[in-house]
């Protein structure tokens, strides 16, 4: 836009110009006069102060009223022989925005203000309950402090009467001793002996006292002495509990532990903001809030303790039996730049030829016995989508080899490797590869890695840097002496003499062999017959097999194995241990998948009272189901997570199911439930989900490279995305004068100053530069011809549809609307 003046803009926002060069010097805009030009710059600096100072400082307004006053002229016939009157109009136009927030506010405050009356109002009903239920509980208790007073007088009178009757029975008795006993006599005095043996008296409920119970008697009770006092008095402060957590618990168990009930637990819960039944489960960090709210100390649980009185004690070797073990090495760098390549060669395979795409797609682990020692590597992938992988292999190495290409530099991905060695706190050494290229530059690669604090030894660093080929050999000797040095110098020991610990590396669900688990042993040895706990999962070691897939009996430390005869396939990266007793390893191991499964529960149905008003607006937005089918756990976490990461706000991508092994029946029947597509990342459907798939219809993709996976679903993604609408202005006219028409009503006389003037093309009336009305043509003429269209420079008569006040000095702008497709 075009600089204006200061009186210019003075008549454009209607107001006085010694008044606008006031603000402008209030604005810090100094040094104008009427005449000064005034930029755009100026312009928003000036509505910037004047909305700071009508919305006040520091705060910001909530209110804003417009005013607009217009003038205009009218004339009036005054009669015969009199000059028409001129009366001027004044239209005065106020107008008052409030903003939403402020709205929604006052509405809180309203409701919050109703909500603790209605507290107010219950609280005084259960107040006056409490008092009517206590004067009824001390009227009760006086009533039956009456009876039992009657009671204790009745009995002391029959008492009494028992006493005089038993001294007449004691003076006939001489007389009674000389005659012979009748039966009935001899019943009574041994009655009588009974009951005044050992000096006391021998309390029966029968009525002729002989301990047993007969049908049709009238049962007698002894004196009995009643206790007046209460054994229950209200309690006059709140009690505040102990309240044990675990790490999941159901909101009825919770109220349980606290003494109240449920329905006032829910109650809280809703005031804190949190929706929940009484069967939900919760974690446990919700939990202790919940308890902190009720006024309650809560005591967290650990489960660790738990597993580790299951497990017991493992039987320690002592520190005398610790020797030296290998190290364990992690290869990490960006894609492409010779990682598995450099491993071939030092193992003497071809492993990046059998690799689709010729990446690394799995952490692969490799014992590689040298001259000089033995090394155990960890070959992890470079794609971005394996981050979690290359964590993992940093967290149980030795040393970490970090791999840069001397044609390529420091990229992402290498970046991204440094931090993860940083982060497990292990050596570093680097590794430049490709320096047999003409195109290397070894010297770039090391003032690249400068830069993220990588610094060289001979540059006066800690780091060693050794230049690679995997095409000729040069530099491997080099590098394995480096990696051999530094395991000297960090000592690392083991005990091979007891149970084994270890890390898995890898799983995979074998169609013949089933689950199988790369362990890798970082502690004792594992054998043959160990019972092994790995996660959720445990299992009798029926079968191992080194790297090459040669059956193997033992594995030391340092030792990559795959294990065979868990009962399922372990997350990996779980902590493997061997347990003396499987039925604790069954014990641990079902506690275990409880405790996930009510962790992803808790995760799961946790809703927030703000969470159900977002939700109230997700009907616009579409989602994409995935159900993903990989062949070991670090290619389905990976493939997980970069799909999931793929969501907008437009289009959310959801991933219903997903894990290792073939394609099966019930994947395809979930997929078929779900609508979603199914996703199969080196791995086939069987026979019985192909029949589904092709009765039905069903999306499915195979792929064995991840990244052609993750650019299909943008793709997809995109497809879905709302294509975006765009303005293009194709013609603008000047009006230089308005005729009146019988028939078309008003119109413009114009001149197009700028492209093309289209009758079909939607059109806006600027006035000033701001715009008055948005419509179309009703009629566009070249002297009296009808056109479909009027070039630069030409004159012609247009007709604005529905709105007449078009003035001459307006511009009409004429524009084209049209839709381009988005993508991520």
């Amino acid at each position: 836009m075009a600089d204006v003046s200061v009186k210019q803009l003075a008549e454009v926002v209607r107001t006085d110009v010694s008044r606008l060069l006031e603000q402008l010097a209030e604005a810090g805009v100094s040094g104008k006069n009427p005449d000064s030009s005034i930029t755009d710059e100026e312009k928003s600096q000036l509505l910037s102060y004047l909305r700071r100072s009508h919305a006040g400082t520091g705060s910001e307004a909530k209110k804003i009223t417009l005013k607009r006053k217009t003038t205009s002229e009218i004339k009036v016939a005054a009669g015969a022989g009199r000059a028409n009157k001129t009366v001027s109009v004044e239209v005065r136009k106020k107008r008052t925005y409030i903003k939403r927030t402020a709205v929604l506010e006052e509405e809180q405050k309203r409701l919050d203000e109703e909500q603790q009356a209605r507290d107010a109002e219950e609280a005084a009903k259960k107040a006056e309950a409490d008092a009517k239920k206590a004067a009824d509980d001390k009227q009760r208790a006086a009533a039956e402090q009456v009876e039992r007073l009657k009671a204790e007088e009745a009995a002391r009178a029959k008492a009494a009467e028992e006493e005089v009757k038993r001294q007449q029975t004691e003076k006939q008795k001489p007389a009674a001793a000389a005659a012979p006993a009748t039966p009935s006599q001899k019943d009574k005095r041994d009655a009588d002996e009974r009951q005044t043996r050992y000096g006391r008296k021998e309390l029966h409920v029968s009525s002729d006292k002989s301990g047993k119970r007969k049908r049709k008697q009238k049962v007698r009770s002894g004196p009995v002495r009643v206790d007046s006092q209460h054994g229950f008095e209200r309690p006059t402060a709140p009690v505040i509990r102990e309240v044990s957590i675990p790490e999941t618990i159901t909101v009825g168990e919770l109220a349980n532990k606290m003494a109240v009930k449920a329905t006032d637990l829910i109650k809280a819960m809703m005031g804190m903001g949190l929706m929940a039944t009484i069967n939900q489960v919760i974690d446990q960090d919700t939990a202790t809030l919940v308890v902190e709210e009720m006024g309650h100390t809560p005591k967290p649980l650990n489960e660790a303790d738990v597993e580790a009185q299951m497990l017991g004690a493992g039987d320690a070797a002592d520190d005398e039996s610790a020797v030296v073990r290998p190290p364990v090495v992690t290869i990490m760098g960006h894609v492409d730049h010779g990682k598995t390549s450099l491993l071939d060669h030092i193992r003497s395979t071809r492993v990046a030829a059998g690799e689709a795409g010729g990446i690394t797609q799995h952490i692969g682990a490799y014992h590689v016995p040298h001259e000089k020692g033995v090394i155990t590597f960890l070959d992890t992938p470079g794609h971005a989508a394996f981050t979690a992988m290359r964590a993992r292999g940093a967290q149980v190495t030795d040393v970490v080899i970090l791999v840069v290409a001397a044609d390529d530099g420091v990229m992402p991905q290498t970046i991204e490797a440094i931090q993860h060695s940083r982060a497990a706190e292990v050596p570093m050494i680097v590794a430049i590869t490709k320096v047999d290229k003409p195109e290397a530059d070894v010297d770039r690669v090391k003032n690249e890695l400068v830069k993220h604090q990588v610094i060289p030894e001979d540059w006066g660093g800690d780091t060693q840097f050794v230049a690679v080929s995997a095409h000729t050999g040069q530099g491997i000797d080099d590098l394995l002496d480096s990696i051999l040095l530094q395991a000297e110098v960090l000592e690392l020991r083991a005990k091979p003499d007891m149970p084994a610990i270890g890390f898995v590396i890898e799983s995979t669900l074998d169609k013949g062999r089933g689950p199988v688990a790369t362990i890798l042993v970082q502690n004792g040895t594992l054998r043959k017959g160990d019972i092994l706990l790995a996660g959720p999962e445990h299992g009798r070691v029926k079968a191992m097999f080194d790297e090459a897939g040669k059956p193997i009996e033992a594995a030391g430390p340092s030792m990559p194995a795959q294990v065979l005869g868990l009962s399922g396939t372990p997350q990996a990266g779980e902590h493997a241990m061997v347990v003396a007793d499987e039925r604790k390893a069954r014990e641990v191991a079902l506690h275990r998948q409880g405790k996930h499964r009510d962790i992803k529960m808790a995760s799961g149905q946790s809703i927030k009272l703000e969470d159900v008003f977002a939700n109230m607006g997700e009907g616009e937005s579409q989602t994409l189901n995935l159900l993903v089918k990989a062949d070991v756990q670090g290619s389905a976490e990976a493939l997980r997570d970069s799909l999931t990461s793929i969501s907008t706000d437009e289009v959310k991508v959801k991933i219903v199911s997903s894990g290792v092994g073939g394609i099966t029946e019930s994947d395809a029947n979930l997929a078929l439930a779900s609508n979603a597509v199914v996703i199969g990342f080196n791995v086939r459907a069987d026979a019985g989900a192909k029949r589904v798939i092709n009765e039905h219809g069903l999306d499915l993709h195979y792929y064995s490279v991840i990244y052609d996976a993750i650019d299909e679903v943008k793709r997809a993604v995109s497809g879905m995305l709302a294509p975006e609408i765009r303005e293009q202005i194709i013609g603008v006219a000047q009006v230089r004068e308005v005729f009146s028409s019988p028939k078309f009503g008003q119109i413009a006389g114009c001149l197009v100053i700028e492209g093309t003037i289209k009758r079909s093309a939607p059109i806006r009336v600027l006035r000033d530069n701001i715009v008055i009305y948005e419509g179309e043509l009703e009629s566009l003429r070249r002297f009296k011809d009808d056109v479909s269209k009027v070039e630069a420079g030409t004159e012609c008569g247009i007709g604005v549809k529905n709105y007449t006040d078009v003035r001459a000095g307006d511009q009409i702008e004429v524009f084209e609307r049209t839709e381009v497709k988005r993508s991520l």
